[in-house]
């Protein structure tokens, strides 16, 4: 099988038939249908007999795999009904787990003092003591543990002993691979399951050219996978983790690579401002002094937008670093040339907030062809889907006309009878919210291609930028604007310390007797308005206890500890005359304390608000926290957040709440997020195709390989821009584009 179709369709052959039928149906749930699908289901960490799992990390409700050695073995009779409780105790040398097992003493026989093995199960507790009951499991050496596990899978026959017995045998000789598994499935069935596959592999073709191979000394793709699924040392392990590393490196830094070139091979309308116009004016109108940092990204953009192909740059910084008034410098710079700019914001509360602040920092400046104002005035006009019928129309006949210059807008801008009469540059707030084809939507609106600026208040490590954004010039803003205030962040443990919360109010009771206003923030907003919390805000607290909700927690503050404050509501699923009511409201002082969900976490800018407090605040992720604090410490006033947790002291989430309460530091904030969450999760649905795609590479770790394949991929795509000598790295292109793609459809 030497020919590339024939490995293709071996790739994809579906997994009923190859392996057992009852284990291809529990694979399928796990949503591996293919010989390929599988293949990549690597292993999350690997085993060996003097090395025993740390059994003392083991959490409640865990899914886990552990290799331990039976301590004791002992059945008695159960006093409330008939039968006999067996329960093993395994070790790890310091600490036990119990394994119980109901009417099954022969268990006792099986399994017997000094015995090591895997135990598969769910982690539960009983007594103060963790416990897996009826736990799968697998003896090393035992004939017996193989038929058992034989009988379990209903695959009988002396061919699948045979096997079984030979996978026992390899754990002898070979690291124990441990992967990610289902309590239906444990993982012994899993590697059994590979093995059979290892057994039929033929030679795969290479994805990375020979040169490439040979002058990084990486080992095959077919060696790669033998190495990981079934390695005789960590150092097998590693050859082959680095090898496929590469090839997914090379794939996307390819991608990227071809989107640069198609980018920088389009022509498109410099936009370069007049001496004494719309830019001039409003750099003069400025209150305050640009910093140094904004300085220089400003003349970035302006040196950008001054090319004929269009830029194409994201825009990152700290919490406040001062993005939106950087962007809207670039905006004005466009109007000025002649042309319109348009912001698109992924909701319509951070939509309403960059329209009243930018309209305010223009001034004047933004009441175009309105009496008595500048003649070099342009007009901002705002878009929304819940706008009334008649702002709509008259905000589209602008846009369509070219009197608003600026447009600030949500998924509304993206409709097909959306019409702009010059558009020159287009702003993408929180990029990660969006997806590659709702960007290309609005650029499609232009009838050359527009400039584009993406940005994001998620500090990314230069590697994460390199690996996601690797189509994109960065700037980034790491000095904060004069005045703005420091933010003392505390976690408030309420499992051990539960009169700690009544303090909590009672501060944010002292704020308000002083003038100041506050935010509570949590997870849902509860009335059954919604199911719970979305998957990137429920990060599965390690015990997953009953969350606070907006619209029950208002009520219990506004009864109770907070009575004596003007307390509001605010979430997705108010209409947005009442979201922009509330925000209004909030920012004129009529409102003291605003009980929010995550729809602050962006773009709201109150300077008086002082204190935040973060109810379930483990439910949510190291660089949310850090944008959700940064609503705080915005005016004269320090800012103060409390981070609320159950959690006991020692679990992770509760470790991830210390470590935002020990830095205001955004990018190293994003480096521990980026190391316990991976890249997808933490920069979204934008580059879900990529995400998708990054089964081995870690971009904070890999950096070298990242380094080497993004110059690899810019040398293949100068020579061979279509990649006709290259037809294999061609395919797997195409596949991720492909993807890429069809997530926005």
């Amino acid at each position: 099988m030497n020919d590339s179709g024939e490995v293709a369709s071996w790739w994809g052959k579906p997994l009923r038939g190859v392996v057992g039928g009852a284990t291809a149906k529990a694979l399928g749930v796990m949503g591996l249908q293919t010989v390929g699908d599988l293949l990549d289901h690597l292993p999350r960490r690997y085993g060996e007999h003097g090395e025993l799992s740390d059994v003392g990390r083991l959490q409640v409700g865990d899914q886990v795999t552990v290799l331990a050695e039976v301590a004791e073995v002992s059945s008695r009779r159960m006093r409330q009904r008939k039968g006999t409780i067996t329960e093993v105790v395994v070790t790890d040398g310091r600490h036990r787990l119990s394994l119980t097992f109901f009417n099954q003493p022969w268990r006792e026989r099986q399994l017997t003092t000094g015995m090591r093995g895997l135990f598969a199960g769910t982690v539960d507790s009983r007594g103060g003591r963790r416990q897996l009951t009826h736990p799968e499991y697998v003896i090393f050496g035992s004939r017996e543990s193989a038929e058992h596990e034989a009988n379990q899978t209903g695959e009988d026959g002396a061919a699948e002993l045979d096997r079984d017995l030979q996978l026992l045998e390899e754990f002898t000789d070979f690291l124990i691979p441990i992967y990610p598994a289902t309590a239906a499935l444990p993982t012994w069935r899993i590697q059994k399951a590979v093995r059979v596959l290892l057994d039929t592999m033929p030679e795969l073709p290479e994805i990375t050219p020979a040169a490439v191979v040979a002058r990084e000394g990486l080992v095959s793709r077919t060696e790669a996978y033998r190495s990981l699924h079934r390695p005789r040392s960590m150092d097998d392990v590693r050859a082959g983790r680095r090898r496929l590393a590469y090839d997914e490196a090379l794939v996307l830094q390819t991608v990227l690579a071809r989107r640069r070139a198609a980018l920088a091979s389009s022509d498109t309308t410099p936009r370069v401002p007049s001496d004494h116009g719309l830019l001039a004016a409003f750099d003069a109108s400025l209150p305050f002094t640009l910093t140094s940092g904004q300085r220089e990204v400003t003349a970035e953009i302006a040196a950008d937008l001054a090319q004929s192909h269009p830029m194409h740059r994201l825009l990152q910084g700290e919490v406040g670093s001062g993005k939106t008034i950087v962007a809207l410098r670039a905006m004005v710079t466009v109007v000025d040339a002649g042309g319109q700019a348009a912001l698109l914001a992924p909701t319509e509360v951070l939509a309403q907030q960059h329209f009243r602040t930018m309209t305010a920092v223009l001034g004047p400046l933004a009441d175009g062809g309105l009496l008595g104002s500048p003649a070099e005035a342009t007009r901002v006009r705002l878009l929304t889907g819940s706008q009334p019928t008649a702002a709509r129309r008259s905000a589209l006949l602008d846009m369509a006309s070219g009197a608003a210059g600026i447009v600030v807008g949500t998924h509304a801008l993206l409709q097909e009878h959306v019409d702009f009469f010059d558009l020159g540059l287009v702003v993408v707030d929180e990029q990660h919210r969006f997806g590659v084809e709702q960007r290309e939507a609005l650029r499609a609106k232009a009838e050359t291609p527009p400039h584009v600026l993406v940005m994001t208040a998620t500090p990314i490590p230069r590697t994460v930028a390199m690996t996601i954004f690797g189509d994109l010039d960065v700037s980034t803003l790491t000095e904060l604007p004069q005045g703005r205030q420091a933010i003392d962040t505390h976690v408030v443990p309420t499992a051990e310390r539960a009169h700690y919360l009544d303090r909590a109010w009672q501060r944010i009771t002292e704020e308000v007797g002083a003038g100041r206003q506050a935010y509570v923030v949590c997870p849902r907003i509860g009335d059954d308005l919604d199911p719970g919390p979305s998957a990137a805000e429920d990060l599965a607290s390690d015990e997953g206890g009953a969350m606070h909700s907006v619209l029950a927690l208002a009520r219990q503050l506004a009864d109770g500890p907070l009575a004596e404050c003007r307390v509001a509501v605010l979430h997705g699923q108010l209409p947005a005359d009442a979201k922009d009511a509330v925000m209004s409201g909030f920012a004129a002082g009529e409102i003291d304390v605003l009980v929010a969900t995550t729809v602050i976490e962006v773009g709201v800018d109150v300077p008086n608000a002082s204190v935040m407090v973060v109810m379930d605040a483990d439910r949510f992720g190291v660089s949310q926290l850090h944008q959700i604090r940064g609503r705080v410490g915005r005016g004269d006033e320090a800012g103060l957040c409390l981070l609320v947790t159950d959690l006991p002291e020692g679990a992770p989430a509760r470790e991830r709440l210390q470590a935002v309460a020990a830095t205001t530091d955004g990018f190293e904030l994003s480096r521990i997020d980026l190391e316990q969450r991976r890249e997808g999760d933490v920069l979204g649905s934008s580059q879900s195709g990529v995400r998708s795609s990054l089964k081995v590479l870690r971009a904070v770790s890999d950096e070298p390989i990242i380094v080497a394949a993004r110059g690899d991929a810019i040398d293949l795509v100068q020579a061979d821009p279509d990649l006709l000598n290259h037809p294999e790295l061609e395919a797997a292109v195409s596949v991720l584009e492909s993807d890429e793609q069809a997530e926005y459809r």
